[in-house]
Parts: structure tokens; C-alpha cells; sequence
């Protein structure tokens, strides 16, 4: 008997659902990769400290603290050269205008006094004393430039040695890394091809079945899933050949299916064809327009049909027909009713008597 299909708000509650049960399993997946991706690789900090040298680190330390504190020091004399130069600079102002006062005492014939002239010489000494001290404060500034220097010369040195200490060091983290990601993605595809050959499973083994949206959704969730992890873990020059091969599958599996789809057709797929092409008036097998009553003279195709006027013929009795083109017997006698029923149909329209449909009947031999 054919299965009800029920009303439409429960089809379309069934469909939402089925999108639903497979989101909630897509992020329960999620949840279970992501502990697997919570396994704790290989660290940098050890693996640096085996190929490096304690004697360059601490000398590279010694003479980071050296430089520092010469930093230190050049700063403290640039600020010193700083006020020495502001306080030369006022002093020189000061002599000037001392000076020009007594070139206008001068031209007017009036006497510099002896504490004027003491205020000038006072002057003149510390603005000498201050530029000797600026230049010895030169010298030493520049003396601390030259070691600092130096010190930078050296640490630069030992840079260049650790650097090629680490190299070995970064080479082996990567490759650990790699080995370590190659690990997770192994674990999470042990865990997930299984679900996928489970869900596969169900899906070719109860697709009839009336819990087959579960199965469709939850090899779906999975299949997407794996797609997710092969993609984070996998080169994309490996994913191209895994995809292509994949769609390889997937394909021949779909033209597998098809072909065996019409050379052995079920019985459910065959009532559907016939349901169909009875209703537009073409032979289920062959398709050729079924020229019975009214239409025996007619000629449609399936984009014509609708437009089609159908004379009216009164008192026109049904007969049994069989297809011109392929021999196939479209309208037969009821044994029960005797009357005249659709061959290809389970269920006579008349009384309602059931008889076996073969699958062997199908389309193959059209």
C-alpha cells in the first residue's frame, strides 16, 4: 500500500527538523574535535634551551646590562652638557652686554668702575670655566660613545652565534609541530570515518525506512565535518587529489545507482513513472500518446497536453488498449469488477481490488 505522506505542516516540520538534528550533530562533532585539538604538542622554551649555549646567553645578558648602563651615563652627561650650555649662553649674554656698556662709558668719556670691571672679569672666568668643562664633558661623552660601541660591536657577535644556534632549534619545532598536527588530524579522522561508515550504513541500508532523514542529517554533519578537518590539517596541494577522488566516488556511486535505476527498477519508483504518464495520456514505457476514446485522433506531446481540447464523445465506452509502439498493455478487464481498469496501476479505479505490479515491468525494455 502506498505510504501517506501527511499534511504539509508535518512534512515541513520534518525537513526543518532534519536541518536542525544535523546542526546540533555538526557542533557536537565540533566539540569532540576540538578536545582532541586540546592535546598539548611540543614546546619552543625546551627545545631552544638544548641547542643553545649558556655561556653566549649570559654574556649576551652581561652585555645588554653594560650597554644599558652606558645609555645611562651618555644621557646624564648630555643632560649636563645641556645646562652647561644654557648657562654659557646666558654668561656670554651677560659679557656682551657688560661690554657694550662700557664701549657707550667709552664715547661718553665716563670711567667703568673697578666693580664693573671686576663683574666682567668674574664673568669672562666662568664663562671660560664653563666651556672647559663642556669640552672635558665632551670628551668623555665621547669616550663612552666609543664603548658603547664597541659593546654593540660584541653583542651583535654573539647574536649572530645564538641565531645560528636556533636555527636547528626552530627546524626541529616545526617539524615536531607538523608531526603533532598530523597526530590530531589522524585522531580526529580515526574518531569521524567511523560515524561516516556508520552513517553511510544506515543510509544505503534504510533509506526506505521512515527514520531515514536521522540518517541523512547525521551523515551529512559528518561528511562536512571531515571536509572541515582534511582542509585545516592537510596541504592544499594533497586536499585537491582527496577532493577530486572523493567527487570521484560520489559520482560513479550516483551513475551506479541510475543506471541500476532503470535496468532494475523498484516497484515504488515504477508506480510513480506510471502515475505520471497516465495522467498526461503517454504509454508509461515507450511514451507514445495513448489514442483511446476522444483522443484517437488527436496528437499532443507532454507540453501540449494541457492545452489540448478533448472533443466530447457521448456514450463512449471504455475498452482495453494496448500501446501500438511497444506493446504494452495500458487498459485491462477487472477480473473482479470486469471492468475496464489501468494495467499498470495497483488499485482498479472501479472497485478497488489490489493486484501485484512486477518490477520486472519496468522501462528497461523501452
Amino acid at each position: 500500500m502506498s505510504k501517506s505522506k501527511g499534511p504539509w505542516i508535518t512534512r515541513f516540520s520534518i525537513r526543518l527538523f532534519t536541518v536542525v538534528f544535523g546542526i546540533l550533530i555538526f557542533w557536537l562533532l565540533g566539540f569532540l574535535v576540538e578536545d582532541i585539538e586540546s592535546i598539548q604538542g611540543p614546546q619552543y622554551e625546551p627545545i631552544e634551551a638544548r641547542h643553545l649555549d649558556r655561556t653566549l646567553i649570559a654574556n649576551e645578558t652581561a652585555q645588554d646590562k653594560k650597554i644599558e648602563e652606558l645609555t645611562r651615563q651618555i644621557d646624564n652627561l648630555k643632560a649636563s652638557q645641556e645646562l652647561i650650555g644654557a648657562s654659557s649662553q646666558n654668561l656670554q649674554q651677560t659679557i656682551n652686554q657688560l661690554l657694550e656698556l662700557q664701549k657707550l662709558g667709552i664715547e661718553k668719556n665716563i670711567a667703568f668702575s673697578d666693580k664693573e670691571q671686576a663683574n666682567v672679569t668674574s664673568s669672562l672666568n666662568l664663562f671660560l670655566e664653563n666651556q672647559k668643562k663642556y669640552q672635558e664633558l665632551n670628551q668623555q661623552l665621547s669616550l663612552l660613545l666609543r664603548q658603547k660601541q664597541d659593546l654593540e660591536t660584541e653583542k651583535q657577535s654573539l647574536q649572530n652565534q645564538i641565531e645560528n644556534q636556533r636555527k636547528p632549534a626552530r627546524e626541529e619545532f616545526e617539524r615536531l609541530s607538523e608531526k603533532h598536527r598530523l597526530k590530531l588530524a589522524f585522531l580526529q579522522l580515526a574518531v569521524l570515518l567511523p560515524l561516516l561508515g556508520v552513517a553511510a550504513f544506515l543510509f544505503i541500508r534504510k533509506r526506505s525506512g521512515i527514520y531515514y532523514p536521522l540518517y541523512l542529517a547525521f551523515g551529512c554533519a559528518t561528511l562536512l565535518k571531515i571536509g572541515f578537518v582534511i582542509h585545516e590539517y592537510f596541504p592544499s596541494k594533497y586536499i585537491k587529489y582527496v577532493l577530486i577522488i572523493a567527487l570521484l566516488l560520489a559520482v560513479g556511486w550516483m551513475l551506479v545507482y541510475f543506471i541500476r535505476t532503470i535496468a532494475f527498477p523498484k516497484v515504488q519508483w515504477l508506480l510513480k513513472q506510471y502515475r505520471e504518464a497516465y495522467e498526461i495520456f503517454l504509454c508509461p514505457v515507450c511514451e507514445y500518446p495513448i489514442r483511446s476514446g476522444p483522443r484517437r485522433f488527436l496528437f499532443w506531446t507532454r507540453r501540449s497536453i494541457k492545452k489540448l481540447a478533448v472533443p466530447a464523445e457521448p456514450g463512449n465506452q471504455e475498452e482495453p488498449y494496448t500501446c501500438p509502439s511497444c506493446g504494452t498493455i495500458l487498459f485491462e478487464g477487472c477480473p473482479s469488477c470486469n471492468k475496464i481498469r489501468h494495467a499498470l496501476l495497483p488499485h482498479c479505479s472501479h472497485c478497488g481490488v489490489e493486484k501485484t505490479i512486477a518490477a520486472a515491468r519496468g522501462i528497461g525494455k523501452g
